[in-house]
């Protein structure tokens, strides 16, 4: 066992207690609704990037489920990641996680070795009462994550009755032990006053969830996360909100006379 998982042994006084069946309330009603109340609290979930650009968006949807899940409780969130995704993104921003509504001073981050790793420190953390969402970070098919290494997770958070959520880049959904899947696109948000930043927004499919209706396994929304509410809202995109046409620059004469060039074939 490497020190950051010793160490992370030692940190957790362990209280293990009954499992309360519940679920969480995501806040969109559309989406409450087809999940019949919301997500399994003490079970796994999973978070796929549809590409890699998507990985932010990935997640971001796992964070805000975390915050979700998080609210009322005054437990941490525990966040593995293996070092190469750390080399890639960084570390947290704590003006980020504010903005999702995390309390950054209760947000255990842990930077490990590999994708073994951190499915150890989910296992570790996932099944402990004192913590109360877990979430972790996997680059690509990640081997290690097979249908026994979910099927460890899925049981130590229906031991601890707290949710684990596992973010995933560069791989495609497979069979595994987790209560619901999602596929998870990043949207364009809506500016605010003033052209400030609009809040994040997700288009996200629902490829799984355990016990759902027969037929009606693939869902797909469009949501926005409210962070005043710390809750997701439904979304109806409009024109204003989507990406528009791009002028290119020219290749030779002036930028100006290339763009109005372009735009009268275009719209003339």
């Amino acid at each position: 066992m490497t020190q950051p998982l010793a160490s992370l042994r030692q940190s957790l006084a362990c209280a293990y207690s009954a499992v309360p069946s519940e679920t969480i309330a995501l806040g969109a009603e559309s989406l409450d609704r087809r999940l019949g109340g919301g997500i399994l609290r003490a079970g796994l979930h999973e978070a796929y990037a549809e590409t890699a650009a998507d990985a932010p968006a990935a997640t971001g949807f796992a964070l805000a489920l975390a915050r979700r899940a998080l609210a009322g409780a005054e437990k941490p969130l525990l966040w593995a990641r293996p070092e190469a995704l750390s080399a890639e993104s960084g570390a947290p921003y704590p003006p980020g996680l504010a903005d999702i509504g995390l309390d950054p001073a209760a947000v255990a981050f842990i930077r490990v070795r590999d994708a073994k790793e951190a499915l150890q420190a989910g296992v570790e953390a996932g099944r402990c009462a004192t913590v109360g969402a877990t979430l972790i970070e996997l680059f690509g098919e990640a081997r290690a994550y097979d249908l026994t290494a979910s099927r460890r997770l899925a049981l130590a958070a229906a031991t601890a009755g707290a949710p684990i959520f596992v973010a995933r880049v560069g791989a495609s959904p497979a069979p595994s032990a987790a209560a619901s899947r999602w596929l998870v696109r990043a949207a364009p948000s809506r500016a605010l006053a003033a052209n400030a930043p609009g809040s994040a927004a997700f288009t996200i499919f629902l490829l799984r969830q355990r016990g759902g209706a027969a037929g009606q396994e693939s869902h797909e929304w469009r949501v926005e996360w409210n962070r005043d509410r710390g809750a997701f809202e439904d979304r109806t995109f409009d024109a204003s909100s989507l990406s528009g046409p791009v002028a290119s620059l020219p290749v030779g004469g002036t930028p100006g006379e290339g763009a109005s060039q372009r735009a009268g074939r275009k719209f003339g």
